[in-house]
């Protein structure tokens, strides 16, 4: 399995409005290696960071793309799901069963479900809006989706296991086709090896190594 190492930070006392200051960012690995396995096209740079501190989970996607597509009729799960964005997903481990997906536009809208083997989804199920926060900004040529998740939360999922969080990282990016319809590009850190785009199998997470 592929691995990322999350470098440990002294506890952070939120001083703006942002998620974390910039400076803290810089101690963070960069993480670049993304690929659509499935399309023979080049993909727009991503730039992910994570890090923790005693309390929570941080994580920050630069994507450096101008040209963004998100669906306004409404805050539905399915808007959403036609919208640029990107993704994590947690599991404990490759039984699937269950794991959680944290899906963000660039509008900073959270679709967050629960899900179990062949893509049953429970949409009913939230993370705990104390325990997850969420923030989108845009650039002239990029834009970010940062947020922090609790420590306490990824351990009541059972997700924490020693110091590794099994994660997979994703984006979907919408372009339109001949036809002028909008249609999903499907971007991994990890290569699951399946013949149609799938984030939905064991074989596309990697681990996040939580460093001392």
């Amino acid at each position: 399995m592929k691995e990322y190492q999350v470098v440990l930070i002294d506890k952070y006392q939120k001083r703006n409005a942002e998620i974390l200051d910039a400076s803290l960012w810089e101690k963070a690995n960069c993480l670049t290696d993304f690929s659509s396995p499935w399309k023979n096209v080049p993909v727009s740079k991503i730039e992910f960071r994570a890090l923790y501190d005693l309390d929570n989970l941080y994580f920050n996607f630069r994507v450096f793309d101008a040209d963004i597509y998100i669906d306004k009729k409404d805050d539905s799960v399915d808007s959403i799901g036609n919208s640029d964005r990107v993704e994590l997903f947690f599991r404990t481990n490759d039984s699937l069963n269950p794991y959680y997906c944290l899906e963000m536009d660039t509008a900073a809208r959270i679709m967050d479900f629960e899900a179990k083997p062949n893509k049953v989804f429970d949409f009913n199920w939230n993370w705990p809006k104390e325990d997850l926060e969420v923030k989108a900004s845009k650039k002239e040529n990029s834009f970010t989706v940062e947020g922090k998740i609790s420590l306490a939360s990824l351990n009541a999922l059972n997700l924490i296991q020693g110091n590794c969080i099994e994660t997979g990282v994703f984006r979907a990016k919408f372009s339109k086709d001949e036809n002028q319809n909008y249609q999903p590009t499907w971007i991994s850190w990890v290569n699951p090896n399946t013949p149609e785009p799938n984030f939905h199998i064991a074989s596309s997470f990697g681990k996040f190594i939580l460093m001392k």
